[in-house]
């Protein structure tokens, strides 16, 4: 038998799991997300009859008409789709979502008896819309879930002929309409105001308020392009070989990533250099390694 090189077994090593500073760093961040959505569901909306959408919101729903405790039905609810999570996605994400879900409904049990923090309709769904949006946020950029609701939607995703947030969007629509013959039509309607504040915050968390931006030039003057946009974006940029497909000339493509606020000053810098050039910008969920850093705009 080939004994496996002393180099090669650290490296096994090294990706067989996380480390403990790594695995302490991930359940401190899904405890805090946790405890700010069991914040955002007990002292703002659930008290005002407003609900989440997915599971949370059907686990409202049901503590409502039956009078138990709401982190009882959330932790039920949820426990199919651990044991799925771990089969389809990994055990890493299966252990994480089930830490935060536990940690949810203690948190949400723990903080039944408050009060509501207002009793203003339309403030409770804003600010607890905000609240359980960074919540949930740190617990997805963190690897874990609180809502068996994505799961389900990926798994049904390869049966039916619609994407993962088109049968979230189905999903969702189906449980705050139900909320209407629970709680009344004005508070179903405050319900999808809430839910869409939280869908947008939780964008905001995991793709971070510096929203990272990639852009792609085609020119004729590409190293005056180029070298403006080192000097006055202080951007790397990578030159590309390509051709045009109709023409068969060859053509250099400028490629950047750069941040949202930069966008406009990158279009000035195009425009004052080359009115005719090419210009495609798209938004980047991430951005690791390579010479990404903040440099002064001038």
């Amino acid at each position: 038998m080939t004994e496996i090189p002393m180099e090669v077994q650290k490296q096994i090593k090294k990706h067989q799991g996380l480390s403990k500073t790594k695995i302490l760093k991930r359940a401190l961040f899904i405890f805090i997300g946790a405890v700010l959505m069991g914040v955002g569901l007990e002292i703002f909306l659930v008290p005002n009859q407003v609900i989440d959408g997915g599971i949370v919101g059907i686990s409202i729903i049901l503590s409502h008409l039956l009078g138990m405790k709401l982190g009882l039905f959330i932790f039920i609810l949820n426990i199919p789709f651990f044991f799925i999570g771990y089969k389809q996605i990994g055990k890493t994400f299966a252990l994480s979502t089930l830490f935060g879900i536990a940690i949810l409904s203690i948190t949400t049990a723990l903080l039944h008896p408050v009060p509501a923090f207002t009793e203003d309709v339309l403030l409770a769904t804003v600010f607890g819309g905000i609240i359980l949006g960074v919540g949930v946020g740190i617990v997805i950029r963190y690897g874990g879930s609180l809502d068996g609701t994505e799961i389900l939607a990926i798994l049904a995703n390869k049966k039916l002929p619609f994407s993962v947030g088109e049968i979230i969007m189905f999903f969702n629509i189906f449980i705050l309409g139900s909320a209407g013959f629970v709680f009344g039509w004005n508070r179903a309607m405050y319900s999808l105001i809430a839910y869409f504040v939280a869908f947008k915050t939780i964008d905001v968390v995991i793709e971070g308020l510096d929203e990272s931006k990639s852009a792609w030039i085609i020119s004729e003057q590409y190293q005056e392009i180029g070298d403006a946009i080192i000097a006055r974006l202080g951007r790397g940029v990578t030159y590309l070989n390509g051709e045009g497909a109709y023409t068969g000339d060859n053509k250099k493509v400028i490629f950047c990533v750069i941040t949202r606020l930069e966008e406009a000053k990158l279009k000035s810098i195009v425009e004052d250099l080359d009115e005719s050039a090419f210009l495609a910008v798209a938004n980047i969920a991430e951005v690791r390694g390579g010479r990404f850093k903040k440099k002064d705009i001038h």
